[in-house]
């Protein structure tokens, strides 16, 4: 009888998987076998591994890059990496290494720009666009940009005032955006975004504040889909109701050149996730092209903003089980020694699954069980997979036992409180970060953060 959890791995899944394989019943994530990184750091313990956020990006660029060739398309690709998804310097220099742009969201991301720029990691040639809602602070750091000398930086109007204080701070000419306030789908509480300006208005804003302003040039049309991009009629129809503006607005704009997408490409959350990406940057470019093309316009340079598709995927989170709790008949608990809502809080605000697999012990039976987490409350805790309502991991018995959550690199840490105050003052993990040297191609390891100090906890709260 094949009831061992390395056998109902691999009869649910087609495993082993790119990021994922076993030897000797320990875990492999990306050929760095997990349990030598747990006996040399403890748990719990936050990955990152560099080399999957450089992999990610040149598989977007030549899905794109490929699909346009394919279809003759006279426009440009340009990847933008979205800041808020991870602001951490080595994610930022990693992903900088592969010629991108970046978004920004709000005034401090601007200081990282600065930062960037005086490290010699980007040069004033680099498109940033910069999107949110635009506060006085968030203006003037912007203005300081332009003014400096970044050309390429694109405020993206989000509402009619913003022109006003943009131009009263900028002392030069600017490329500006505008952004598109889609529908949102039906199960939202709203049917617009809060975002942008509606699509009704924006050929007769372009015409009152843009066309006659010589300060400004209209350059980027953005499109932001909340959801992501999917393979859904509410998509394709919101793509092309974009596309009509876009090339109403082209016809009374020649400076208009640039459509940015938006949204994101999905990442892996399940061992049996299954999206065509190729199909999908296909059909986007070809879409793009023909109603262009039906409307007699040139088609625009695409830029795409991915934010969770470039540094989701290159995360982990490693747990010990600390204990074992029978509640009833029904209820096996096993304890993780940290807390799912401070490390992990997208599993208890938005419901996130992530892929979850046991590091060790493959050879044990399994069992079906509820994963708890250190706080005092109710909603700490993890019971599901996207393919499954219910998680499986081996029995407990002989030894420790180790688990990690993979793809987990996206946001966790912003939303999370990063160094500040956790609930009920569970200390924030240590982080490493997981490289390989270009030269033979072997893995190795740095701290970036220890594990969060009482102290440090002391000194938020005044004592």
């Amino acid at each position: 009888m094949k009831n061992k959890y390395i056998d109902l791995i691999e009869q649910t899944f087609e495993f082993p998987q790119d990021e994922f394989s076993v030897t000797d019943n320990e875990l492999n994530f990306h050929e760095v076998p997990l349990m030598d990184v747990i006996k040399q750091y403890g748990t719990p313990l936050k990955i990152t591994y560099l080399p999957k956020i450089t992999s990610q990006i040149q598989r977007a660029k030549r899905l794109f890059n490929v699909a346009m060739a394919k279809v003759d398309y006279k426009g440009s690709y340009n990847y933008c990496y979205c800041t808020k998804s991870s602001h951490f310097s080595f994610v930022l220099e990693e992903a900088l290494k592969n010629d991108i742009n970046l978004e920004t969201s709000s005034a401090y991301d601007i200081h990282i720009i600065n930062a960037l720029y005086d490290g010699g990691v980007i040069d004033k040639g680099i498109y940033i666009v910069c999107n949110g809602f635009k506060r006085p602070q968030y203006v003037e750091n912007i203005a300081s940009l332009v003014n400096g000398g970044f050309e390429n930086t694109i405020p993206i109007i989000d509402n009619k005032e913003e022109l006003e204080l943009l131009d009263a701070a900028i002392d030069t000419r600017c490329k500006i955006g505008i952004r598109i306030a889609s529908e949102e789908e039906p199960k939202f509480d709203f049917y617009t975004s809060r975002l942008g300006i509606r699509y009704n208005d924006i050929v007769e804003y372009y015409r009152a504040k843009i066309k006659g302003n010589k300060k400004f040039r209209l350059k980027m049309l953005h499109f932001f889909i909340n959801t992501g991009i999917k393979d859904t009629a509410y998509y394709w129809n919101e793509l092309s109701k974009c596309l009509n503006v876009y090339c109403e607005l082209k016809k009374i704009c020649p400076e208009l050149d640039s459509l940015n997408i938006g949204g994101g490409f999905p990442i892996k959350n399940s061992l049996a996730f299954d999206y065509d990406y190729e199909y999908i940057t296909e059909e986007i470019v070809a879409q793009i092209k023909n109603i262009c093309n039906q409307a007699g316009i040139d088609e625009p340079n695409i830029f795409t903003e991915f934010g969770s598709f470039t540094v989701g995927e290159s995360g982990a989170t490693l747990f010990s089980i600390i204990n074992q709790k029978q509640q009833n008949d029904r209820e096996c608990w096993y304890m993780i020694d940290s807390s799912f809502m401070t490390t992990l809080p997208d599993i208890w605000g938005i419901n996130q699954r992530y892929i979850l697999l046991a590091v060790n012990n493959w050879d044990r039976e399994y069992q079906r069980v509820f994963l708890g987490g250190l706080t005092c409350d109710s909603e700490d805790y993890y019971n599901g997979e996207s393919h499954s309502n219910a998680i499986f991991l081996p029995k407990l018995g002989g030894g420790p036992q180790y688990i990690g959550f993979f793809h987990t690199g996206a946001y966790q840490e912003s939303v999370g409180g990063y160094g500040g105050i956790q609930h009920c003052l569970i200390p924030a993990p240590k982080h490493i970060i997981i490289d390989r040297d270009k030269g033979d191609n072997e893995y190795y390891t740095r701290l970036f953060a220890k594990e969060q100090s009482y102290r440090s906890m002391m000194r938020i709260l005044g004592y």
